[in-house]
């Protein structure tokens, strides 16, 4: 088709007109040239297929303006439904109390309500659609309404604010003329614009500030309170040295005017009005005191005393406030002083009286040895002179003649006379050497076996006449003992057994218990009662009061007891009536390889350091009769002690001297329900932790668990002095 035939910049409804004119144009052409030649024929037929194409481009054309029509019904029910949500979204933030903003991703203003910088007239009269964020803040900035603190520019105040813009939220309050407030809330949108939203806050924080105004007066009503309920004086300087608080106390224990003690006086007139009555230790101290005012030296705690001649002395804590400046305390310690004054002339003179009793005691001593010895020559001269005479009465037996029975039996009877008054006069002798050896024993290794063995072999046919069985297990353990003394401890007990057996028999053995080799007799006696236990170590005591003299005299246990007491050898009892005794001697189990040197069984020497150390230990217990005990010993240690009942009485005792303890000796049963964990409690939480011990008879389980939870130790009844005094030396060692 000819491009000059239809002009495609018209519409679609004049091409297609055209194209009608010009087929129906072509059908009367052919119509009027019936005998026309081909080149005729050729346009029929070409306006046929321009009939057709015409055809099909109308119906396009057709199924296009129905499509037209349907987009533009859904435009325009989308364009009424945006206008709808425009409308509505306007109404919503004109309908919010607040002001609302919308800011697009360009950071231009595209919406508003009426209550956005209501606040800010100068500001309002300025808005506008299209305006930028920056012309917003600067039109802020330069808001007659807008207050900034006084060292604030504009300028800055506008920089800051676009700086805080670069943040996803912002919140702030923004402080306008006339006491009024303006909260601000900005966020960042999903594509990326910003919503500002401003809220009215002005009645919410002049409420805050009058409930703060109240709190804080509150506060200080209860401070000045307490303040003034303190028994310190207390004064309270800000970061420039200027007092702005004080009690009434303060002025008491200084003596400061009423013009001194005024808001705003500097430290430095204070102190030289205290100059003028206190006095410090020395130049050094106040040295360091100017230091630490101005801040020269760390700002640790500062602790010092200042004195007014003889009449008061005063305890003075200096500390930092966390927002700076200082809190000072002054406490009056004159009565604690003059009670220390008078502590150490206590114990000078408790240290003379001490002396002079030591003095008394050794010269006592002296004459208490003089006459032992004395007695122990005696009776050694004694025993001697006595055993010649035996001696010879006994040979004088043997040598008259035994034909006759009834001469025999009184011979064989005056000899077990002679051997019984022998063995009578042997123990003697033993013991008077027991009275005066006490640290002359040298303890050294002793094989058991070489001690048991010879026992058990001299002693087998006495049990044997008796119809008694003598056993004993053989040990190959090395002990520290006195060879000697402990084959005799052996045979004495042994011997015992087998007197006061009369049937079943007697077994010895040694097993390692706790650390030790136990020796044991064990015997199928008649058992002791335990009334008896405790006589039967006692010279001259025998239960069988029937027992002829030539039984002995009771000294062979009395013996063993005093052997191990001197060699510091355990001895155990454990009796059932009816069915035997078990003798028991504890002993230092010795290592192989050691050599014969002794070494002394007397208590190894004890340093100075607790007798030089001063230590005062608050003893409390309800028993009168061990209390003082207990601190009689204590004061021959050189140690103070404060005897008190119970636990009230105690801490108030405390409280009145103001001298605190260096130690704590509590016994854990006292009057009125009251315990010795509990008095320890009690007192560590108000004075601090001291060193302290529980002691009770209690050996329970359940008290032991209770001391180790509360974190202190339990010294246990009969109290060991060895550990009594090792804990007050190391007492001392800590204080010094």
């Amino acid at each position: 088709m000819p491009r000059g035939l239809i002009d495609r910049t018209e519409s679609l409804e004049r091409q297609n007109e055209r194209l009608l004119e010009i087929t129906a144009a072509l059908m009367r052409r052919v119509e009027g040239h019936s005998g026309a030649t081909t080149a005729g024929y050729a346009h029929f037929e070409r306006a046929v297929v321009l009939e057709e194409q015409v055809r099909q481009r109308t119906k396009e054309l057709q199924t296009a303006l129905r499509l037209l029509n349907e987009s533009n019904a859904k435009i325009s029910a989308a364009m009424k439904e945006t206008e709808e949500a425009r409308r509505d979204l306007s109404s919503a933030i004109e309908a919010v109390d607040e002001g609302f903003a919308l800011f697009g991703p360009d950071d231009t203003l595209l919406l508003f309500n009426a209550q956005f910088s209501r606040m800010l007239p100068d500001v309002r009269a300025d808005l506008c659609v299209g305006m930028t964020f920056r012309e917003y803040i600067a039109c802020v900035g330069r808001s007659r309404n807008l207050t900034l603190d006084s060292h604030e520019a504009r300028r800055d105040w506008i920089a800051a604010r676009l700086r805080q813009h670069r943040n996803a939220s912002v919140f702030f309050n923004l402080a306008l003329r006339g006491d009024q407030w303006l909260q601000i809330s900005e966020q960042r949108t999903s594509n990326a614009g910003t919503a500002i939203v401003q809220t009215d806050v002005t009645d919410l924080i002049r409420a805050e500030r009058i409930e703060r105004t109240k709190l804080l007066d509150g506060q200080a009503r209860m401070i000045r309170a307490t303040l003034e309920h303190l028994n310190q004086g207390v004064a309270i300087f800000d970061p420039s040295t200027r007092l702005i608080g004080w009690n009434e106390r303060l002025q008491e224990l200084t003596r400061l005017p009423a013009s001194v003690c005024q808001l705003g006086t500097t430290f430095v007139r204070i102190a030289e009005h205290l100059a003028q009555t206190f006095s410090m230790h020395s130049a050094e101290e106040e040295r360091r005191l100017g230091m630490w005012v101005r801040g020269q030296i760390p700002p640790d705690p500062f602790a010092f005393e200042i004195a007014r001649g003889s009449e008061a002395v005063l305890d003075v804590f200096m500390q930092r406030l966390p927002e700076g400046g200082f809190v000072i305390s002054f406490s009056d310690v004159t009565r604690e002083r003059e009670a220390t004054r008078t502590l150490a002339r206590a114990k000078t003179t408790l240290e003379h009286r001490v002396r002079e009793r030591t003095e008394e005691l050794h010269e006592a001593l002296k004459a208490a040895n003089r006459s032992n010895a004395a007695k122990t020559r005696f009776v050694a001269a004694a025993s001697h002179d006595l055993l010649q005479p035996l001696s010879a009465a006994k040979l004088y037996l043997a040598g008259i003649g035994r034909s006759d029975p009834h001469d025999r039996r009184a011979v064989e009877k005056a000899e077990l006379a002679l051997t019984s008054v022998e063995e009578i006069i042997g123990a003697l002798l033993d013991i008077s050497r027991l009275d005066t050896l006490d640290s002359a024993f040298e303890l050294s290794p002793v094989p058991l076996a070489d001690v048991m063995a010879p026992v058990i072999s001299a002693l087998a046919p006495n049990a044997a006449a008796k119809g008694l069985e003598l056993t004993y297990v053989p040990s190959s353990a090395v002990v520290m003992s006195d060879p000697s003394y402990l084959a005799r401890i052996l045979q004495n007990l042994v011997c015992n057994a087998i007197r006061y057996t009369e049937t079943g028999r007697v077994l010895v053995g040694a097993r390692r218990r706790s650390g030790v080799i136990a020796l044991s007799v064990i015997d199928t006696g008649p058992g002791i009662s335990l009334a008896d236990q405790a006589r039967i170590f006692e010279e001259f005591t025998r239960l069988e009061q029937r027992a002829s003299a030539s039984e002995g005299m009771g000294l062979g246990l009395a013996i063993v007891e005093r052997a191990c007491a001197s060699l510091g050898h355990r001895l155990e009892l454990t009796s059932t009536v009816g069915r035997g005794s078990r003798f028991t001697v504890s002993l230092e189990l010795a290592a192989y390889g050691v050599g014969t040197v002794g070494r002394s069984v007397s208590h190894p020497g004890r340093s100075r350091r607790l007798e030089e150390a001063g230590l005062i230990v608050l003893l409390v217990d309800n028993d009168h009769e061990l209390r003082s005990a207990l601190a009689t010993l204590l004061e021959t240690w050189g140690v103070h002690a404060i005897e008190v009942a119970g636990a009230k009485e105690a801490l108030n005792l405390i409280d009145d001297l103001g001298i605190l303890p260096d130690a704590l000796l509590l016994d854990q049963q006292l009057d009125a329900g009251e315990t010795g964990l509990a008095l320890a409690e009690a007192f560590h939480a108000r004075h601090g932790k001291v060193p302290t011990r529980i002691i009770s008879a209690d050996r329970s389980d359940a008290l032991s668990e209770a001391c180790a939870t509360a974190g202190l130790t339990l010294m246990p009844k009969p109290l060991d002095t060895n550990a009594l005094w090792s804990f007050l030396d190391a007492t001392a060692a800590a204080r010094t």
